[in-house]
């Protein structure tokens, strides 16, 4: 009977070993991102743009009045998204993302896969018809409700 309890012994240490092994997640499992390292921004083919990718408050091109206008932070499950646009008349010139969920790698791989997608619909459909990105649904929610906002906003 003693060289039973011998292996079940080991096999309970092996397996829990295993386990633990496995169940640690080390510093560098996930790249760390902060609001200040990608800037997500987009700007319609043909319109001349200010040259910055950070998002200004307000700007002017080439004697055209264009105003920035900001959307309210939508709070996601995941981290707030805000959304800017520069508008030319009735015309969507510029989107850029100040804020977006960046809390962990995961959060960022999202961010960069569906927020530039995010940004071409917008600027394709002039804000009226912008579809949700699949495998990025609280992004894509957060993003249509501060776009919707700064179009309220702009009188779009």
């Amino acid at each position: 009977m003693r060289p039973v309890k011998r292996i079940v012994l080991w096999v309970l240490s092996t397996l829990s070993t295993v386990v633990v092994l496995f169940g640690y997640h080390t510093s560098t499992s996930s790249v760390m991102a902060t609001s200040t390292g990608s800037t997500f921004s987009g700007s319609k083919q043909g319109q001349p743009t200010s040259g910055s990718s950070s998002g200004s408050t307000s700007g002017s091109n080439s004697g055209s009045s264009n105003t920035s206008v900001t959307g309210q932070v939508a709070h996601t499950q995941w981290g707030p998204v805000q959304v800017q646009l520069d508008v030319s008349g009735s015309t969507i010139t510029h989107v850029s993302i100040l804020q977006y969920p960046n809390g962990n790698g995961r959060d960022v791989e999202i961010a960069n896969y569906a927020l530039p997608q995010l940004i071409q619909d917008t600027l394709d459909s002039q804000g009226h018809d912008v579809s949700m990105v699949s495998g990025a649904t609280y992004t894509s929610q957060g993003y249509l409700q501060s776009l919707q906002s700064a179009l309220d906003q702009a009188g779009l």
